[in-house]
């Protein structure tokens, strides 16, 4: 799923809002800063999921038998080969 620049923004205003508030949290750089640092981080994990999906979505394809996406046996795929995938970067 693709997430539009705006929503990435404003992911980081609300994250960064919420970690100012949290009284063990201080940031050592300005909340601007933090903000932008949280933005750049949010976009390299969305840029890494896509990727996934995209490895994902190609090992599906590959099968020698044709599964049409959305069906159950599809579905099942998806979910083992993201797993896969998740394994491979160790989380």
């Amino acid at each position: 799923m693709r997430v539009s620049r705006d929503k990435i923004n404003q992911l980081s205003h609300v994250v960064t809002e919420a970690l100012a508030k949290r009284p063990e949290v201080n940031f050592i750089e300005d909340n601007n800063s933090v903000r932008l640092e949280i933005r750049k981080l949010l976009e390299q994990l969305f840029i890494g999921e896509a990727r996934m999906d995209e490895a994902v979505r190609l090992k599906i394809t590959s099968q020698k038998k044709n599964i049409l996406e959305g069906s159950d046996e599809w579905d099942i795929l998806y979910r083992k080969y993201y797993m896969e995938e998740l394994k491979k970067l160790g989380v």
